[in-house]
């Protein structure tokens, strides 16, 4: 028979660690808990964590400092980390954290217990491949420009072509939207005003939920902005690229990444 997962959970909301404590208990998982992240850094060891669930906001050590010093020399965490923060908070670590999953506060239990799963059973290797979408339904796509014309323009091509779609603005909107929903594709821009769009990709390709999500990173096709961000999409181990001139340009990538699935 298989030991419990054991789980290091830092929260300093002590009902809310209480609960989690209990939930995740009943479902035989191993569970200490932490007040804040120095207290957490005390009982790294002794709880040797396949998952630490880690909150950002703290008193004596924050997760982002707690998360720093459990990196190694190449920045990457030695274990599995899922975020709880508020949405306030996302900007900051999505631009410099390695993490596995997130849980914007407030939260349904039954959702934090799916991922806390999910992290678990991909990183064991016995994760599910994703159930198939049915062939009748249209293809979820979430679009992600920070300038409003262009995104409404390529919102209402989209739509005209029969996918259902959903338009974020922002690097950040983009990760919590595309981790929410998790569509069949993502089309993000390379030049969004707050994460920049490859950056965005490589996060979510990180994430177990959302690394099988097919994602198009595209550019307007001007020679000084298309170099350099076909040069950051081989860099981030992105698929697929698109240069376009016009919004057809994009219709027609995705069409043709979709496929197989269509």
């Amino acid at each position: 028979m298989d030991e419990p997962k054991k789980i290091l959970l830092i929260d300093d909301e002590i009902d809310l660690q209480q609960l989690i404590k209990t939930v995740l208990s009943s479902k035989g998982y191993n569970v200490t808990t932490a007040d804040n992240g120095q207290d957490g850094l005390e009982k790294l060891e002794a709880a040797d964590p396949d998952l630490i669930i880690l909150d950002m906001n703290m008193p004596k050590m924050g997760g982002v400092e707690f998360y720093q010093r459990i990196c190694d020399a190449w920045s990457q965490p030695k274990y599995p980390i899922l975020i709880l923060t508020a949405r306030a908070n996302m900007e900051e670590f999505f631009k410099g954290m390695d993490i596995d999953g997130f849980m914007a506060k407030p939260f349904e239990i039954d959702d934090l217990l799916t991922e806390v799963h999910r992290i678990l059973a991909k990183r064991s290797g016995a994760a599910r491949a994703a159930k198939p979408r049915d062939a009748n339904q249209p293809a979820k796509v979430c679009i992600a420009e920070t300038d409003a014309p262009t995104r409404d323009k390529i919102g209402a091509a989209f739509l005209d072509a029969g996918y259902l779609v959903h338009m974020v603005h922002s690097g950040t909107e983009a990760i919590e939207h595309i981790f929410t929903m998790v569509p069949e594709i993502a089309l993000i821009s390379f030049g969004l005003h707050d994460i920049s769009g490859d950056a965005v990709i490589a996060k979510l390709k990180k994430m177990p939920k959302t690394q099988d999500v097919k994602f198009i990173l595209y550019t307007e096709d001007k020679p000084e902005k298309a170099i350099i961000a076909q040069e950051m999409s081989k860099n981030a181990g992105i698929e697929h690229f698109v240069k376009y001139q016009n919004v057809p340009d994009l219709t027609l990538a995705v069409n043709e990444v979709l496929k197989p699935n269509r």
